[in-house]
């Protein structure tokens, strides 16, 4: 048994693209294209099309800023008891951010976060019982009797019928 290879190479040209087509083509990898871009609020750097980032551009009046501190200006506008702009509510979380930021990280963060840890606990204890989380069990009483807990009335397997 014997095999014959062909390698005789073959040109196949395809007719040019009409001129509309090489501009869509053109849009569509430009649109595909991932560039980087820097919060100007945090700093975080993401990847984004070219297209988003002129959108959110647009909508916060030439500044760039990430998904995160999107949804926190638009927070502050909800939590305002008065009505304000989105420029001023993007001053006020960029002027949180560069606080945060220029604060640096603390000296010791396993100190920090066991007197965060405290304060929380402080907080929670210091506050109104009914405003605290109770369990949604009744408290047994001591030398209660207990009754029986869950008892199963039919089995769990359907019956075939048949």
């Amino acid at each position: 048994m014997s095999a014959t290879i062909i390698s005789d190479p073959m040109v196949v040209s395809a007719p040019a693209p009409a001129p509309e087509t090489q501009t869509a083509s053109a849009k569509l990898v430009a649109q595909s294209e991932v560039e980087f871009a820097k919060c100007d609020c945090c700093g975080l750097t993401e990847e984004c099309t070219q297209g988003y980032i002129e959108r959110v551009r647009e909508r916060y009046q030439g500044k760039w800023i990430c998904g995160l501190c999107a949804e926190a200006v638009k927070d502050e506008i909800i939590r305002t008891e008065r009505l304000i702009s989105t420029e001023e509510a993007m001053a006020r979380h960029m002027n949180f951010c560069q606080k945060f930021v220029s604060s640096g990280p603390p000296p010791d963060p396993t100190v920090h976060l066991i007197s965060a840890m405290r304060s929380i606990l402080r907080r929670s204890l210091d506050s109104p019982r009914a405003l605290r989380s109770t369990p949604t069990s009744p408290i047994r009483k001591v030398g209660e009797i207990r009754g029986p807990g869950l008892t199963r009335s039919e089995s769990c397997f359907p019956t075939l019928s048949g």
